[in-house]
C-alpha cells in the first residue's frame, strides 16, 4: 500500500531558494524553462547552501552533445581547505534526452540563448531552473517597464484597500 508524500514546510532548509537571476528577467525575454540537475563536489553544495552562488554572468551552452553552466560562481566553502572546489570551473546539466533533445533544438536557434534563471534546494538536491531566452533591445526593456508600472498602477487601484 503506498504512503501519501508529506508536504515539506516552507522553513525547511532541504528545500529552498539558493539564488535568483533577477537581471536575466529584465535583459532576456524568457521562451521556455526547464528544471535540471547539477554535478557539484560536496563543498560546491555547502557553499550554496550559506549563499554563496552568483548567476549573474552565467549561461548554459550544449557542448558534445551535454549541456553545461558557464561562468557560475560558487565561492569556496571555508571549512573545506584542501578539499576545496575551483570557484568558476564549467559545470554539467543533467537532463533526461528526451528534454535534451527538445530543449537543444530550440536553443540552436538564432538570437536564442540558454540563461539559469535560479538556483534551489528540492528535497536536498539542487537544481537549476534554466531558460531559453531572447534579447531585449533597449527600447523593449524601457516598454516592459512601462507596461509593469501600469500593470502595477491598476492592481493597486482595483485592491479594497485604497476603494472608498
Amino acid at each position: 500500500m503506498a504512503t501519501k508524500k508529506k508536504k515539506t514546510p516552507k522553513g525547511d532548509p532541504n528545500s529552498q531558494t539558493a539564488a535568483v537571476n533577477r537581471k536575466a528577467r529584465h535583459d532576456y525575454e524568457i521562451l521556455d524553462e526547464l528544471e535540471c540537475g547539477i554535478v557539484l563536489h560536496g563543498s560546491e553544495v555547502k557553499s550554496i547552501r550559506d549563499g554563496q552562488i552568483s548567476l549573474e554572468e552565467s549561461y548554459a551552452h550544449i557542448r558534445d552533445g551535454e549541456l553545461w553552466l558557464m561562468g557560475c560562481h560558487i565561492g569556496e566553502y571555508p571549512q573545506a581547505n584542501v578539499m576545496n572546489h575551483i570557484p568558476r570551473r564549467h559545470r554539467k546539466l543533467l537532463l533526461h534526452k528526451k528534454e535534451f533533445r527538445k530543449f537543444a533544438e530550440t536553443a540552436t536557434q538564432k538570437g536564442l540563448t540558454l540563461i539559469p534563471l535560479s538556483a534551489y534546494f528540492v528535497r536536498g538536491i539542487v537544481k537549476i531552473n534554466i531558460g531559453v531566452a531572447r534579447g531585449r533591445k533597449l527600447h523593449d526593456k524601457r516598454e516592459k517597464l512601462k507596461k509593469d508600472d501600469v500593470q502595477r498602477e491598476i492592481k493597486a487601484a482595483m485592491s479594497p484597500k485604497f476603494q472608498r
